[in-house]
């Protein structure tokens, strides 16, 4: 089911279990500080299934799949499976540049980037690539499309962890920031895009009831 809610919400799918929402770029997943920002998708998810609950976040700029439960139990259940890494997640980025694939790459193609990320106190919110203080993060990626003329590529994006800003923060320090991003990209690079050119197009888990597998795609709209 692919419903454009009364609310402004796309819905993917819904049910007395979950609701999976499309999330527009520049939305926030939960109401931030200030009468300004409380406008955000929970809220909006709220005025039309009171019981909904968000399980986890895609960063305001960021568009695409976001996973919501119905009910505080099936919150936790969903919680679970988020946190023993049992939800398998896809990205599209376009990033600045040609990256090339190194010797962690495997018969698909697949690249790996393995940086510890803590966050940059003095500069929040920025997070930072650390070996001292940084969480151990992990991401694969994969090339899907070059476009020499404008030197930009676009990946396929896994996070294996779920640090926050990991993407961005994991292909900035690859060299190949997102287009769009006015954290980790330069002057140049921000101007390039209209928006972040990164969309969660893809969730995938076995539902924690009853263990179907559950599949939910979203094309990346750039």
């Amino acid at each position: 089911m692919n419903v454009d809610a009364p609310s402004g919400l796309s819905c993917v799918h819904a049910d007395d279990d979950l609701l999976v929402l499309d999330k527009p770029p520049g939305l926030l997943c939960v109401p931030g500080r200030g009468p300004d920002k409380q406008d955000c998708l929970s809220t909006r998810a709220q005025a039309l299934w009171s019981d909904a609950l968000i399980v986890h976040r895609l960063d305001q700029p960021t568009s695409g799949l976001v996973l919501m439960a119905r009910g505080l139990p099936m919150q936790r259940a969903l919680s679970r499976i988020f946190a023993e890494r049992r939800v398998h997640k896809r990205y599209q980025a376009v990033v600045a540049g040609l990256p090339q694939p190194d010797d962690t790459a495997d018969d698909e193609g697949w690249s790996a980037i393995a940086l510890p990320i803590a966050a940059d106190w003095e500069r929040r919110p920025l997070r930072v690539v650390d070996a001292q203080r940084g969480q151990p993060s992990l991401t694969r990626w994969r090339v899907l499309d070059v476009d020499r003329a404008l030197g930009c590529t676009r990946l396929e994006l896994e996070p294996v962890t779920g640090r926050t800003h990991q993407l961005r923060v994991h292909l900035a320090a690859l060299g190949h920031p997102i287009l769009g991003d006015m954290l980790y990209a330069n002057a140049a690079q921000q101007a390039s895009a209209p928006r972040l050119l990164l969309h969660a197009c893809t969730l995938e888990f076995a539902h924690p009831l009853h263990g179907r597998r559950c599949s939910y795609i979203s094309a990346a709209p750039f």
